[in-house]
C-alpha cells in the first residue's frame, strides 16, 4: 500500500510540474522551441517500485498449549507514618520478615528482584488555609518473585501475608513457562504447515503453479503470563490460598511470499 501511495504521489507531482512548466512559461517555451517532458525510464522506475510484492502471499498461525512451570508473584509492603524515619523503620522490619519467609520456602536470591521502591509525601487538603497539608510519609517496597515450585505458590502467599501483616501488598500473581524453546518450535511448525496449505490452495484455485518461496517472515513470538483470580488470604497456614495455574496458549505467525511459475 505504501508503494502504491508513493507511486501515485510521484506521478501527481510530475504532472503538477508539467502543468506549471507549460502554463507559466509558454512564451519561454515557444522562444526556445523546447517542451518539458517526462522520460519513460523515470515512469518505469516509479512503477517498478510497486512490482516487488508479486506472486502469492499468505500467513499462517501456529498455536500450542503449555502447562506453566513458574509462578511470578509481585508483592511487597507499604508503610505510612508521620515521619520518613518511622515509615522506613516499619517498612524495613516488615520486608526483612517477608524476605526471611521467601528464603525459608526455598526461593533463591536470584529469583527475587526489586521492582519499585518509593518514599512519598502524604497530603490532605485544608479547607481553612486552602492549601495541601502534609500528614505523613508512605514507603513502598515491591519485589518480583519467581516461584519454581509452582505448587508452593499458595503456601508462600499465605506465609508472606502473615509475616508482613497489615503492611503486606500483593499486586499480582501470574504463571508462565521458564524455557519456551520447544513450544516455539512446535508452534512454528504448525504455522508453516498452515501457510503452505493456504498457498497451495490459492494456486490451485487460480489455476497457476506455485513457485519457490521468495520471502519468509516470522512474527515475534511471546509467552503470555496468565493471571488467575486469587482467593483472600487465610488467617491460618492450615487453610491454604487455592491457586490454579491452568494452561497457556502460545501463538506464532509466519508470512510467506511465493513466486508464480
Amino acid at each position: 500500500m505504501r508503494r502504491i501511495l508513493l507511486l501515485v504521489v510521484g506521478l501527481a507531482l510530475l504532472g503538477t510540474v508539467l502543468l506549471v512548466g507549460c502554463g507559466a512559461n509558454d512564451e519561454e517555451t515557444a522562444a526556445n522551441g523546447q517542451a518539458l517532458t517526462v522520460s519513460p525510464e523515470l515512469l518505469a522506475s516509479l512503477a517498478s517500485n510497486d512490482s516487488q510484492r508479486t506472486g502469492i502471499w499468505v500467513t499462517g498461525e501456529g498455536e500450542v498449549t503449555a502447562v506453566p512451570d513458574v509462578a511470578v508473584l509481585t508483592l511487597g509492603i507499604e508503610a505510612q507514618e508521620l515521619t520518613v524515619a518511622e515509615a522506613q523503620g516499619q517498612a524495613i522490619a516488615a520486608m526483612n520478615q517477608i524476605m526471611a519467609v521467601l528464603t525459608a520456602q526455598g526461593v533463591a536470591d536470584k529469583d527475587i528482584q526489586t521492582q519499585r521502591y518509593s518514599i512519598d509525601k502524604v497530603e490532605r487538603w485544608d479547607e481553612d488555609s486552602k492549601e495541601p497539608v502534609t500528614v505523613g510519609y508512605r514507603v513502598t517496597n515491591i519485589v518480583r518473585v519467581k516461584i519454581r515450585e509452582i505448587d508452593n505458590a499458595g503456601i508462600i502467599i499465605d506465609a508472606v501475608s502473615e509475616a508482613g501483616g497489615d503492611l503486606t501488598r500483593v499486586e499480582s500473581l501470574g504463571f508462565t513457562v521458564d524455557d519456551p524453546t520447544s513450544f516455539y518450535d512446535e508452534a512454528r511448525g504448525k504455522a508453516m504447515t498452515s501457510a503452505i496449505a493456504k498457498a497451495q490452495q490459492l494456486a490451485s484455485l487460480a489455476n497457476v503453479d506455485l513457485g519457490k518461496a521468495v520471502y519468509i517472515s516470522e512474527s515475534s513470538g511471546y509467552i503470555p503470563t496468565r493471571y488467575p483470580a486469587v482467593a483472600g488470604f487465610s488467617e491460618s497456614l492450615d487453610l491454604r490460598t487455592p491457586i490454579s495455574p491452568g494452561e497457556l496458549e502460545i501463538r506464532l505467525t509466519v508470512e510467506i511470499g511465493y513466486a508464480i511459475q
